[in-house]
């Protein structure tokens, strides 16, 4: 899927770098850099964290100094298993950096996967009865409630990342489109069109989590070759809109 936004809003941390690609065994690399017990506890604080962490943070987990902590993080991020991403600021002085999981790690190393959260939430939609997009759409506030404030493009833009689904910015119709170059959930959405409408209800719920009384529509692609669109509009009047 891909999100199309009109309107922007702004924060810190900033636009993540892409993430590389891995691939589907888990390499040597990878191995080499959890093999140190130090780095392998970074990592995990980094994997389980439900924001961005600055270095800052993982200095007072670990009881190191700042330099130790970026070199472990240099090999950790140069092993394609976290992302480094600097602070969007408009005020003078060296930006802080944070570091989150790569999604692509996800399911890898002991860390939660998408298929496990998929699973959660059709479990849910079987147990309350209720379709895949209405349990999407109050998944998506959940995920908005824990995001720092922020505009719906920066929100969603973020969470897209964080999903594995390698979204692409550019410019469409309504505003900013993110299209997705990647279907987290391609080996199950292909058979079944509800896991689509129960992402659809993620976005949706994420947007109105996020206040701009944003209105949603989705345009499938399929999700085996990636490109599906979701249209996010927000109205020239909604608060920190355009």
């Amino acid at each position: 899927m891909a999100a199309v936004v009109a309107g922007a809003g702004t924060t810190a941390p900033g636009r993540p770098e892409r993430a590389p690609t891995r691939a589907a065994v888990p390499g040597q690399a990878e191995a080499r850099a959890l093999g140190d017990p130090t780095r392998h506890r970074i990592f995990r604080y980094v994997a389980e964290a439900h924001h961005p962490m600055r270095v800052a943070e993982l200095t007072e987990l670990v009881g190191l100094n700042h330099n130790a902590v970026r070199q472990h993080l240099v090999v950790l991020r140069q092993a394609g298993l976290v992302l480094e991403e600097a602070e969007a600021r408009a005020r003078p002085g060296r930006p802080r950096l944070f570091y989150q999981l790569n999604p692509e790690a996800r399911g890898t190393w002991g860390t939660d996967g998408p298929y496990a959260l998929l699973a959660a939430l059709l479990s849910e939609a079987v147990r309350t009865h209720s379709s895949p997009r209405e349990v999407g759409r109050r998944a998506g506030k959940e995920r908005a409630l824990e995001m720092a404030a922020s505009g719906t493009v920066t929100g969603l833009g973020q969470d897209l990342v964080a999903g594995g689904f390698r979204p692409q910015a550019g410019s469409g119709a309504l505003g900013c489109e993110f299209v997705l170059q990647r279907c987290a959930f391609a080996a199950v959405a292909a058979g079944d069109p509800a896991i689509c409408q129960l992402h659809l209800g993620m976005v949706e719920g994420l947007a109105e989590g996020l206040g701009e009384h944003a209105t949603v529509d989705l345009v499938p692609e399929g999700p085996l070759q990636g490109g599906c669109r979701v249209s996010v509009h927000i109205p020239a009047h909604a608060p920190g809109s355009a």
